[in-house]
């Protein structure tokens, strides 16, 4: 199924972000044009992804009526889009950022639960 495929590449790319956040440092000069395009072209085919997986996952929600609300899965896109600026520019607390991850693994692993 294919919305079990996104939601795994989901997950791993939000390990790949938690390993950036814990080895960056915040950028020195947030006008850099070169850091910001580069973060940009990183990021990219996440939030693709991502926009892939709310408009399937919200489908879904709607024809099989399981145990996870629509409101849940707009969060979490919301939440992933915020760990993918906070990872590179690391302009959160570590707390906080892990809370957000938190929130979207919990997601995650209940829709994949929903569906399988």
């Amino acid at each position: 199924m294919v919305i079990i495929d996104y939601t795994l590449q989901l997950k791993d790319e939000l390990n790949k972000l938690k390993d950036i956040f814990e080895q960056n440092n915040p950028p020195e000069d947030l006008r850099d044009k070169i850091f910001f395009e580069s973060v940009k072209e990183k990021t990219l085919p996440v939030y693709e992804l991502l926009e892939k997986w709310e408009k399937l996952a919200l489908e879904i929600i709607k024809e099989s009526k399981i145990s996870v609300h629509p409101n849940q899965i707009v969060s979490t896109r919301e939440n992933m889009e915020l760990l993918l600026m906070h990872s590179y520019f690391v302009d959160v607390r570590r707390r906080r950022y892990m809370e957000l991850n938190q929130s979207i693994i919990y997601v995650f692993d209940q829709l994949l639960r929903a569906v399988e």
